[in-house]
């Protein structure tokens, strides 16, 4: 039997990959974390059982908008779809988001019934 794909978590904040795994791993799914862009690329290229990534949009060093163009510019990685994840919820948000080459987009505090559809889709 194949092994379930993993929820890759890519975010600044430990708190917030804390609570994020905790209700993905209530809904059984399981979740690995970075707390750098850079670490989840690093994740993405070794661990071949990512079959999403959750991205924070606003993190310092490297934001979720770089990481996922290096993500669709790597030809072993540009097919895992990526979920932006942002406490921004202006007006355009969602769509440089998508042109970064997100998904989809959830906003935080994040509605975790929208994002269970989206996972279900995916997973």
């Amino acid at each position: 039997m194949e092994k379930e794909k993993e929820i890759l978590i890519i975010d600044d904040d430990s708190k917030n990959i804390f609570a994020l795994s905790a209700v993905l791993e209530s809904k059984k799914y399981h979740c690995v974390s970075a707390i750098s862009a850079d670490r989840g690329l690093q994740i993405l290229s070794s661990d071949k059982n990512i079959g999403v990534v959750l991205m924070d949009m606003m993190m310092p060093d490297m934001d979720g908008y770089e990481a996922i163009g290096k993500i669709k510019e790597d030809e072993k990685l540009k097919n895992i779809p990526v979920i932006a994840v942002t406490a921004q919820a202006m007006i355009g948000d969602r769509e440089r988001c998508i042109e970064a080459g997100a998904i989809a987009y959830v906003s935080k505090p994040i509605n975790v019934d929208e994002l269970m559809k989206l996972l279900n889709n995916l997973i």
